[in-house]
């Protein structure tokens, strides 16, 4: 049995649930044994408390569907030793996986979440997941400025005290000042679960007390599971909410999805200045490539006038985002070195970034370097768009990190060169490995520090791909999406990028050999996109791809008015 104690209270610990095998109807029964073994007296009362959690289709986050079965989980048992002597929770492992919310409503809002995460880590929590990024109403408060939320998943060595110690030295050293109780506070800091304990003292009170009447931190707490439960301490965090469906039935009572875009409660992607509610509509990106051999308009804009010109005429027809890429990634392009890249690159995007037109909008760098993913965000890009998702150059991960830009991660098995092997294009189950496998890409990203709130993922339609998964993986967006939030529901929120514009597969299927005739194709394709919950297209012809993501939203926003 885990024994908790403080000075002031007491911490409460179910017994070691490691050996149980999940979904044992005997679980409940080893515990109350268990317990009638320490104390007889506490054994009716721990019997009473061991229970289950039955998660169905009903109480799913987020449209998601769970599988339906039945997990039990233990409810903790109010029988604990008081050892006034140890300030610390004493339990069996060396490290306790712990939980913790974040808030800011003072100042640089997002600095200060990179900062208060940067601390955490030099003191001593390894963070594993992270939550979405929320921009929420204030509570209890309400004249003061919006507030971002969100929360953390790790481990620590730090006993609870000691955490708590830590943080509040952290929102010290980031401004933080006695003040009104829930007023404006440049950083906030909060444990939600430490372990299996249940703490009560005079300082530390896990979980918090008024933790479920706060959509704005179950929302982020609701992302850092997955609709499987993956190990005993998410099994005892649904326990301590007291309901049978755990978390997930306390999310969908205070609203549920229902709540994200209404009453007060955005999820949002820091995007240059400003945060991106990608709810509200589909965005555009336009292609720019300067590269001789792309497959599409390989050579059309090598000399920089006419680059610029390219990118004036994209965003004319409306383009949110420009995506610039100086490699060619079409099968069986040769690599360049990151001074080839940069020698092609750096010219066009110095005009770039000083064309008036280019206010207001974004600039995407279409690299796997490293590097060149540096250099470009140095000159002023904001978004770094890598289709090996991490693979080809393993410091582009960290290197993003230290950015602070959002970063796509694509999709694709091997390389050019490779990625349409027999090999790379064996799939059983198309939409469910590239999920898996992106799911891969996004989490070793986490464990490098780039949030989750920062990333946008992208299928890979072309890439290691036959006709028929790009079209699975079209129309299956969600079925994607589900099977990544078994594994994390934060990362089944993220954005979706797709860009199927004027490949070869649409070529194959309208018998169109040159690109450029490919234009209605791509249309069809990401209207079909769109709909299946892509929520920004890549595309050539920003003209017709805006016109059909104008159309396309108006389709679902008058499909959610009458639901």
């Amino acid at each position: 049995m885990g024994i908790c104690s403080t000075p002031r209270g007491r911490c409460w610990a179910p017994h070691d649930l490691s050996g149980m095998r999940m979904g044992s109807v005997s679980g409940g029964a080893r515990v109350a044994l268990a317990a009638r073994s320490c104390a007889r007296p506490a054994y009716a009362v721990a019997e009473s408390r061991a229970g289950s959690i039955d998660i169905r289709h009903r109480t799913a986050p987020s449209g998601l569907n769970f599988r339906t079965s039945r997990c039990t989980y233990f409810h903790p048992i109010p029988f604990c030793y008081r050892i006034h002597s140890s300030a610390e929770c004493s339990v069996q492992s060396s490290e306790e996986e712990v939980v913790i919310a974040l808030g800011s409503n003072v100042g640089d809002r997002i600095h200060n979440f990179n900062k208060a995460l940067q601390m955490m880590k030099k003191l001593g929590v390894n963070i594993t997941r992270h939550g979405c990024l929320y921009e929420s109403e204030p509570a209890y408060v309400t004249e003061q400025p919006l507030f971002l939320n969100s929360a953390v998943r790790g481990t620590t060595k730090l006993g609870p005290h000691e955490l708590l110690k830590a943080l509040k030295q952290i929102e010290r050293d980031l401004g933080r000042q006695d003040g009104i109780r829930y007023g404006p506070r440049p950083i906030d800091l909060d444990i939600l679960f430490y372990g299996k304990c249940k703490i009560e003292s005079e300082d530390l009170i896990v979980p918090h007390e008024r933790i479920w009447e706060r959509a704005f931190v179950v929302a982020p707490l609701i992302d850092l599971l997955g609709s499987s439960i993956d190990n005993d301490n998410v099994a005892s965090w649904h326990s301590l909410v007291g309901r049978r469906g755990g978390i997930f039935e306390l999310w969908e009572k205070l609203g549920g999805e229902s709540l994200i875009g209404s009453k007060g409660l955005k999820r949002v992607l820091p995007m240059g200045t400003h945060l991106w509610d990608w709810s509200e509509k589909t965005h555009v990106m336009g292609v720019l490539n300067l590269t001789p051999d792309s497959f599409s308009d390989g050579g059309k804009f090598l000399e920089v006038n006419v680059a610029v010109s390219q990118v004036r005429l994209l965003i004319s027809e409306g383009a949110d985002i420009i995506d610039i890429g100086a490699q060619s990634t079409r099968p069986n392009a040769s690599r360049l070195s990151v001074d080839e890249e940069l020698q092609r690159l750096i010219p066009v995007l110095d005009a770039v970034v000083k064309m008036p037109e280019v206010e207001g909008k974004l600039l995407s760098v279409d690299t796997f370097y490293a590097e060149v993913a540096s250099v470009a965000v140095n000159r002023g890009v904001h978004i770094v768009n890598d289709v090996s998702g991490g693979q080809l150059d393993p410091k582009i991960l960290s290197v993003v990190r230290d950015l602070g830009v959002p970063y796509i991660a694509m999709h694709m098995r091997g390389d050019p060169t490779t990625m349409q092997s027999n090999e790379n294009l064996k799939y059983e189950d198309v939409c469910e490995q590239v999920a898996s496998e992106l799911y891969n890409r996004l989490h070793e990203a986490e464990l490098a520090g780039i949030p989750i709130w920062r990333i946008i993922i992208d299928p890979g339609i072309g890439f290691s791909k036959k006709t028929e998964h790009n079209l699975e993986l079209i129309m299956g967006l969600s079925n994607i999406r589900r099977e990544i939030g078994k594994k994390s529901l934060a990362a089944s929120h993220v954005p979706i990028l797709l860009g199927p514009s004027r490949k070869r597969f649409l070529g194959d299927i309208c018998n169109r050999r040159s690109p450029d005739e490919r234009d209605p194709a791509t249309i069809a394709a990401v209207t079909a996109g769109i709909l299946a919950g892509a929520n920004i297209i890549r595309v050539h012809n920003v003209g017709y791809g805006l016109d059909a993501a104008k159309v396309c939203d108006a389709m679902l926003k008058q499909q959610k008015s009458i639901s």
